[in-house]
């Protein structure tokens, strides 16, 4: 899909101009939503702010401000690039949110959209007394944002942050760097626990946001998608190979009153069926959002000759 960006370079003269345009190109081209925008008006306002070097939450009053040509001319780059070759916006500004807080990314890393994220503005209550969290770990942590979101809504908690890929790892630290969170996340290479195993820590709680797509969900996923990290997405035929090596091992690195909660997605169904007898609780969210079980220790430990 190709989009004609002269006339708009020619003629569009304010800011108010260019977010209107904007909108309609994204929407003319069917772009695919789902990286942390509801609509094609907020991708708009975070491609054309960015590109005028403005916060996302500008002033309303610079709407009609006039735009040099060079402003102009890099706003029409980065849309051709959206709609083109279908770049995710945060991977066009290396900025995303969650949790309320602003993180780096790049295509090192998936780009951060987990309902997780309401839980830790919560504190994980009612699951979780979020004064019972001492010590935590968060499983598979791409660019570190589940780490550093819970380490700053929890300021009394050390994090334990896991990932098998350095590259996404290296994420990782910018953002503990950008956050100042040095001294309560600690980075760790590893394929899930194998790390761990020598001193087998212990966690009032264990998150994590794993790979979970299936092959045949993979196999149909918008482009926007594929731009994305495949080791941080594909999962095996039904998307829980990761996901039952969590279930067997995670009891081990929990203590006695510990808890797990783990993402799953479109791969809820396929877990349920595996897993018929295991008493999964599945969270409701108030912003969307679905697919996140919790299981206590307990229970992990009574089902764990399941897990295989």
């Amino acid at each position: 899909m190709r989009v004609n960006t002269a006339s708009a370079i020619e003629d569009l003269v304010t800011v108010r101009d260019f977010l209107r345009w904007t909108t309609s190109r994204l929407n003319e081209t069917q772009v695919v939503l789902g990286h942390g925008f509801e609509d094609s008006w907020d991708e708009a306002v975070a491609l054309v702010l960015y590109a005028l070097h403005l916060p996302w939450d500008a002033d309303n009053r610079v709407m009609d401000s006039r735009l040099t040509t060079k402003e102009r001319e890099q706003i029409a780059y980065l849309v051709k690039q959206r709609i083109e070759k279908r770049t995710p916006v945060a991977y066009l500004t290396q900025i995303a949110w969650f949790a309320g807080l602003p993180f780096f990314v790049d295509e090192r890393v998936l780009i951060p959209r987990s309902p997780i994220g309401e839980l830790i503005e919560k504190g994980f209550e009612p699951w979780i007394r979020g004064d019972s969290i001492d010590r935590a770990l968060d499983l598979c942590t791409g660019g570190g944002c589940i780490a550093i979101a819970m380490a700053l809504n929890l300021p009394h908690v050390q994090v334990d942050a896991v990932d098998i890929s350095s590259e996404a790892l290296a994420v990782a630290m910018q953002n503990v760097e950008n956050h100042g969170a040095e001294e309560v996340v600690t980075l760790i290479k590893s394929d899930c626990f194998e790390a761990l195993i020598a001193t087998k820590p212990q966690y009032d709680l264990i998150v994590s946001n794993p790979p979970y797509v299936g092959s045949k969900e993979m196999s149909s996923l918008p482009e926007e998608y594929l731009q994305e990290p495949s080791m941080a997405l594909a999962a095996g035929s039904d998307g829980l190979d990761i996901v039952r090596r969590i279930l067997n091992q995670a009891v081990d690195y929990l203590t006695k009153d510990g808890v797990l909660i783990c993402e799953v997605g479109n791969s809820d169904q396929a877990l349920e069926q595996a897993f018929p007898k295991v008493p999964f609780t599945w969270i409701e969210f108030e912003h969307g959002g679905h697919g996140v079980f919790i299981l206590t220790a307990e229970e992990l430990k009574k089902h764990r000759a399941q897990f295989v």
